[in-house]
Order: C-alpha cells, then sequence, then structure tokens
C-alpha cells in the first residue's frame, strides 16, 4: 500500500519525504526519467516502502500528485505564500531589494507577508513608518524579534496549514527564525559581518522543515539581487497597487508615471499620498526595464 508524503529535500539523487510516520530517504522511479518529469522539493508524491527498519529508512516514489504550482528559482512546487524577512535595522533594509521580491512574488501570485526583524532595536518610529509604506500596497506587514520571541506566535498563526517560502537578504534572521519553528531543523547562522553588515550566506541547498504535520516552510540560498525577467517596463506599473487609485485621472491613458504632463501618480506622490520611496524605486526599476537589450532565440 503506497504512502503519502511530501519531498522536503533532494540531494545526490535521493529525496527525503515527510509522511505521517516520518521520513524516508527515496528514489524515483525510472519512468519519471523515461516521462522527463522531475520530482521537486514540494512535491505531493506517493511511496511504497522498500525497508522499515533500515536508518535511514527507505522507500520508492511511485507518484507524483497533480501541482498547484511551481517555483522556477527557487525550484519548488507548491507554495502557498512567501513571507519576506527583512531586519528593521543592522543592516537597515534595502527598499530596492524589498520591491525586487515583492514584484517576483506577484508575478507567480503568491501572497506576500513581510516580517521585519530585530524590532527589539528598531524605534517606534521607524516601524511605523515601514507599516505605512508597505500596507498601502496590500502586505500584511508584521514586526518580530528572533532574538527575543517577540511577533513569532501571530507568524506561526500565518504559517499553519501552509507551506511557505522564507526570502531575503542574507543577516536578517531567516536562518534563526526557521530554528525558533523547527528546532530540529538545527539551521547554521552566520555572524554579521561587521563591516559590511552583511550576513553570511550559510543556507546550501532547498529544504522544507515541517513545523507539524501539514505545516512546512522553505529558506532558500540568500540573495545578493534580483533581475526582474520576462516583463517589459511598461507592464511595472501593475505591481505598484498602490498607484490605482490615481492612474485613471493621469491625462493620458497610457501614462507611465514618468515624465508625461498631468500625471496623477506624480501628484499623488508630491502630496504625500504615495509613498516616495516606493516611486523613486518604481522610476529605477522602469529605466532598468527600459534600457534592456532585447534577447533574441538563436
Amino acid at each position: 500500500m503506497a504512502v503519502r508524503g511530501k519531498i522536503i529535500k533532494s540531494l545526490s539523487g535521493f529525496y527525503e519525504v515527510h509522511t505521517g510516520p516520518g521520513c524516508y530517504r527515496c528514489r524515483a522511479r525510472g519512468v519519471f526519467r523515461a516521462l522527463g518529469i522531475k520530482p521537486l522539493v514540494g512535491d505531493d508524491v506517493e511511496i511504497d516502502i522498500v525497508d522499515e527498519h533500515s536508518d535511514p529508512r527507505e522507500g520508492s516514489i511511485v507518484s507524483i500528485l497533480p501541482r498547484r504550482n511551481v517555483l522556477i528559482r527557487p525550484s519548488v512546487a507548491n507554495v502557498d505564500q512567501a513571507v519576506l524577512v527583512f531586519a528593521v535595522s543592522h543592516p537597515l533594509p534595502s527598499f530596492n531589494m524589498l520591491d525586487r521580491f515583492l514584484i517576483t512574488m506577484g508575478q507567480t501570485d503568491l501572497p506576500a507577508i513581510l516580517a521585519f526583524n530585530k524590532s527589539d532595536i528598531a524605534a517606534a518610529g521607524e516601524m511605523e513608518e515601514l507599516r505605512n509604506i508597505y500596507e498601502q500596497c496590500g502586505c500584511r506587514v508584521l514586526f518580530m524579534s528572533t532574538r527575543r520571541n517577540g511577533g513569532i506566535a501571530e507568524l506561526q498563526q500565518l504559517l499553519s496549514g501552509r507551506t511557505t517560502v522564507l526570502a531575503g537578504p542574507s543577516g536578517a534572521g531567516k536562518s534563526t527564525l526557521i530554528n525558533l519553528l523547527c528546532p530540529q531543523a538545527h539551521m547554521e547562522t552566520g555572524e554579521l559581518s561587521r563591516r559590511i553588515e552583511r550576513g553570511k550566506n550559510t543556507t546550501r541547498h532547498i529544504e522544507l522543515f515541517a513545523v507539524d504535520k501539514d505545516t512546512y516552510v522553505m529558506d532558500t540560498p540568500g540573495f545578493t539581487s534580483l533581475y526582474l525577467e520576462n516583463m517589459k517596463a511598461e507592464e511595472l506599473k501593475e505591481h505598484y497597487p498602490e498607484f490605482d487609485d490615481y492612474a485613471g485621472s493621469c491625462r493620458f491613458s497610457g501614462c507611465m508615471h514618468m515624465e508625461e504632463p498631468g500625471c496623477a501618480v506624480k501628484k499623488a506622490v508630491a502630496e504625500g499620498r504615495i509613498p516616495k520611496i516606493r516611486y523613486d524605486n518604481y522610476r529605477v526599476l522602469y529605466a532598468e526595464l527600459k534600457d534592456r537589450k532585447p534577447v533574441y532565440p538563436h
């Protein structure tokens, strides 16, 4: 009788599958290779038990259940949401990187939660400013302290029953957060460089960690930059929802909110109704996309 589980790790041709009774080290049957199908971390699968008494226990993946979605980078299936982990300070958040993450998640239709860590060393004004900026774009914003367990219970409620990818820059506390959520993970945490205020990237591969039987979190290799792929400059404004209430009042229907006269979005920025930091990032990203040379197939 086949046992149902989820692939939580892939390494050197083996797949670690988490099931109700425990974890099994599995190989995939050759039929998947013949069909051009590669099992992914996050896949819901059915396995046959090969050896119940070995250490680790062994099994064989016999079927891959239908996927709800697939992310390309990181290569993972069946993700429900993303938690973007940034520090309030030390290091200060890169708003440009944060916007790139939000746009990337928007391209894959993943709901995003913004979790600002190190609230214990932040000023109340700093946190309120961040909340005002990012709640306008439809994000759930919460503040936490992995050092003092602040806000962790609220985050656990948002994670319950879901598969969540954690993303964000090195040094923000992702690995420490996983250790709080899943003590059995024993994630290596990097020492923060005092000179450049960046954490060492300590994550080497994609792995899901089981918080409980139906709640999983995934750390990903640290990002230093995000390149916006498969997007035209004209599409960028669709990923800034705080523009929506004003765009219909622009003088020109195809307004890009850049240099056009009579732009209602620019007026809203000048009057403080749209956060200037978000609009400034929009301009930077728009110029980047506009200057990108087209890639033609060989």
